[in-house]
Parts: structure tokens; sequence; C-alpha cells
């Protein structure tokens, strides 16, 4: 829908990349809050109110122009940002003999979600005549999760987050900062791709109805391998192999988009896809798995996120202006390879049997 949103709203290319990292900025620095969030009022009610300020903020940014969209995006994003940091501590408290399982179904879900989301919303604009309709609608399905919460954590999902034990800073712990920059480098590579990925296929000649499913397939394969990555993972004293085999579907696949986009674009998007989408959730399981109790896991949750994010959001905003000074996608792309072998480095540290 970017360039609908460009031309709806007179903005410049350099406007479109800064709203392409803003869900990125505001993931990391939202991020701090949440541990906070969640002792100040337990997890319960810190979930209900970040689902009740995303389903604002979605609302928010489709009333008005460049400011308020980024606005508005931000505080949706501030809503996702809490959610993100609290629900591995939920999972952990609530089923810690079932952290493999549980994690596996939400990171589905998630997936599942944002898959929808890439293939409903042109059809959307074309039903409800605007991008304005077709982006603001999700607001519907944000509320619908908020009464689904409130519903369903009526019972034993009431606790607060633990208090850090004085004197423990995760700082200092050097498994930490490599988890850090391991779920940074991911969430990097997932958001460029999801952010560029139909342009770089409509500069191959690939039609934009097809490059939104192409991206809708790249979200969606989450789900299945969601389903799988995080209780095989839970399983294995190590995560490593895991990580090696997804760094390599990841590197072929950017490296085919970097080369040959338009001669076999379903193959390429298949490979990233598959890599990408059980890097994410490798991630998520392995912030459990490295802890032992559940304020550790609150801390490196909002460590891993925080920060990690913050680097993630250097990539959609630096992928796009490289390709505007360059002319073509290439240079970005073989970057973009570059960070995936040093991603897959960093994770095979990360999947050492240790605790932080």
């Amino acid at each position: 829908m970017l360039g609908d949103v460009r031309a709806g709203l007179g903005v410049s290319a350099g406007w479109t990349s800064l709203l392409t990292a803003v869900p990125v900025l505001c993931f990391g620095a939202a991020a701090f809050a949440a541990p906070w969030v969640g002792r100040r009022f337990g997890l319960k009610r810190a979930v209900a109110s970040a689902l009740a300020l995303l389903t604002l903020g979605l609302l928010l940014r489709v009333v008005d122009g460049p400011f308020v969209v980024l606005g508005g995006t931000f505080v949706a994003c501030a809503g996702i940002a809490v959610c993100n940091v609290l629900i591995p501590v939920v999972v952990k408290d609530s089923f810690p003999t079932r952290i493999g399982l549980i994690t596996g179904i939400y990171t589905a879900a998630m997936a599942a979600g944002a898959g929808l989301g890439a293939a409903l919303t042109p059809p959307l604009e074309a039903l409800l005549g605007s991008w304005r309709g077709a982006v603001g609608a999700w607001a519907l399905l944000s509320a619908a999760a908020l009464v689904l919460w409130l519903a369903g954590a009526r019972k034993g999902v009431t606790g607060r987050v633990a208090r850090t034990p004085a004197g423990r800073s995760l700082l200092h712990s050097p498994l930490a900062w490599v988890m850090t920059v391991f779920f940074g480098l991911q969430a990097l590579l997932a958001y460029t791709i999801m952010g560029w990925l139909p342009a770089i296929l409509g500069d191959a000649d690939v039609d934009r109805t097809t490059a939104g499913f192409l991206l809708a397939i790249t979200v969606v394969l989450g789900v299945p391998v969601s389903l799988v990555v995080p209780p095989l993972a839970a399983r294995w004293k190590s995560q490593v192999g895991m990580v090696l085999v997804l760094g390599a579907l990841s590197l072929s696949g950017v490296l085919g988009l970097a080369f040959a986009p338009g001669s076999a674009p379903a193959l390429w998007v298949l490979l990233v896809g598959l890599g990408m989408g059980g890097m994410f959730p490798l991630a998520l399981v392995m912030v459990s798995l490295r802890t032992v109790s559940t304020s550790d896991t609150a801390r490196l949750s909002a460590m891993t996120q925080s920060i990690g994010y913050l680097i993630a959001a250097a990539g959609p905003f630096a992928f796009g202006l490289l390709r505007e000074s360059t002319g073509s996608w290439t240079a970005s792309m073989i970057g973009l390879a570059g960070l995936v072998l040093l991603l897959t480095a960093l994770g095979s540290v990360a999947g050492r049997n240790r605790f932080v």
C-alpha cells in the first residue's frame, strides 16, 4: 500500500522510508517500559491496555495527514511492543512445561495475521474505496483481540512480573548481548523484506497483485514453520543446527532476489519465507530457553526486543536509501546477504545450551 499512501499524501521517498522504520523504532523504544508496566499493573491489565492502545493507534493514523499517519503508527506499535515483551513471560509463567508448543502456537497466529494483512488489504482498498478505509479496518481485529484476551485471561494470567533482583543486570552478560544482536538482525531481515519485497518484485516486472500475493506467502509460511520450530527447539539442548539450516535458506533466497529476482520469484520468496519465518519464533523461544526464572525471562525479553528492534530500525530505512542512491536493488540485497551471514554466526553462539 506504500505507493497509494505516498501518492495520496503527496510525500517523498524519504518519508516512505521513515514510515517503514517507525514500527521497528517504536518496538525498540516502547519495549523498555514493558517490564515496568507488567510489574505495575499485572500481566492481564498490561496486555489489555496494550491492545486498547493498538486499536486507538490504528484508528488515529488514518484520520489526517503525514504527521498523523506517523504518530498513529507509533501509538499502535507501542501497544504491540508491550505485548511482544510480555507474552513470552505469560507463556513461561502459565505453561512452564509446554513453552515450545505454546510459543509455536502464538507465533503461528502472528504469522497468519500478518499474512492476512498483506493479502487482504489491497482487496479492502478496492471494496472500501480508499487506502484509509483499508488500513483503518484492521482496528476491528485488534478490538476483537482485546475482547478475546479479557475473556480468556480471567483465570491464570493475573500475576505481576517479578521484580529484578538487586545487583543483577543482563547488560553485563555476553550471552544476553549475543541474543540481543541476533534478535535485532533477524528482525532487520524480516522488516526489510516485508517492507520492500513488493517494490523489488515490481521492478523485476512482477505485477502488483502477484507481488502482494508473494508477500503474503512469505509471511504465511511462518505459520507452519512456527508450529514446528519452537517445539523442536525446546526438545533439543542445542539449537545450533536449526540456526544453520534457517540461515542457509534465508541466504539462498536473498541472493536469488539480488541477482535474478524475476527468473524464479516464487522460489526466492519460498526460501526467504522459510528461513525468515523460522528465525523469529526461534529467537523468541530461546529467550525462555536461555533463562531460569520468569524475572530473567522478562528482562531478557525486554533487552533483546528493545535494543534489538532499534538495531532493526536501520534496515528498512538504509535499504531504501541505498536503492535510491544506486538506482538498483543489487547493492542493497548484497548487504542484506552479508547481514544474514552475521545473523547465522550469532545464532550459532546463542543456540548453545547455556543460561544468562
